[in-house]
C-alpha cells in the first residue's frame, strides 16, 4: 500500500511540475508553447523551402526570431516574425538590431490569425497539429500560388505534404513537412 501511495504521489508531483514548466513556456494568450527549433533544423527547414534572397519568410509563432533572422543572415531573404509574447518580440528586435538585420527583418506582436500573409513567399510553422489545421484555410486564401509552407513536427491533416524531411538533431528526430500553395481554380 505504501509503495502505491508513494508512486501515486510521485506521479502527481511530476505532473504538477510538468504543468508549471509548460505554463512557464507559454504567454497567457498563446495556443502553443514556446519551443525553440534547434539551429541545424532551422537550416534544414530553410533548405527544404529553397529560401533565397528573393523570398519573404513569415514565421508564425516566431519565438526568439531565429528562423527569420537565419533566413536573412544566411539566405539573404527578408522576413517577418509574428509572435504574441511581447518579451519575445523585444528580444527578436534587439537581436536583429545587434546583427545589423533590422532593415531586412521585422517582428510584430500579433495574433497569427490576424496577420496579413499576402507578401509572404514562405511561411514557417512550429505550432501544433490542431493549429495547423485551423490555419490551413487562411494560408490557402492569403498566400499566392507557389508560396511554400514548412511545418516543424506537425502536418496539415488530410492535405498531404509534397515532401517530408527527417533530421536527427538535438537528440531526437525532427520532422519537417513541405507544401506548395496550388494555383487557384
Amino acid at each position: 500500500m505504501t509503495t502505491r501511495l508513494t508512486a501515486w504521489r510521485f506521479t502527481l508531483v511530476a505532473a504538477a511540475v510538468l504543468g508549471l514548466v509548460i505554463a512557464g513556456c507559454m504567454h497567457p494568450l498563446a495556443s502553443a508553447p514556446d519551443v525553440r527549433t534547434p539551429y541545424p533544423t532551422v537550416r534544414a527547414l530553410l533548405e527544404l523551402a529553397n529560401v533565397t534572397g528573393k523570398d519573404v519568410v513569415y514565421d508564425l509563432g516566431s519565438g526568439d526570431g531565429r528562423i527569420v533572422i537565419t533566413a536573412a543572415r544566411e539566405r539573404g531573404a527578408r522576413g517577418v516574425g509574428v509572435e504574441i509574447d511581447p518579451a519575445l518580440v523585444a528580444e527578436s528586435r534587439a537581436t536583429a538590431r545587434h546583427l545589423g538585420l533590422a532593415e531586412r527583418v521585422r517582428f510584430v506582436e500579433q495574433d497569427l490569425f490576424q496577420t496579413d500573409l499576402g507578401e509572404a513567399t514562405v511561411v514557417t510553422l512550429y505550432l501544433s497539429a490542431d493549429l495547423n489545421r485551423k490555419l490551413r484555410p487562411k494560408l490557402l486564401a492569403e498566400l499566392k500560388p507557389g508560396s511554400r509552407i514548412v511545418s516543424h513536427d506537425f502536418d496539415m491533416g488530410d492535405w498531404p505534404p509534397e515532401r517530408v524531411l527527417r533530421v536527427q538533431d538535438d537528440g531526437r528526430e525532427q520532422v519537417l513537412y513541405l507544401w506548395t500553395v496550388p494555383a487557384r481554380r
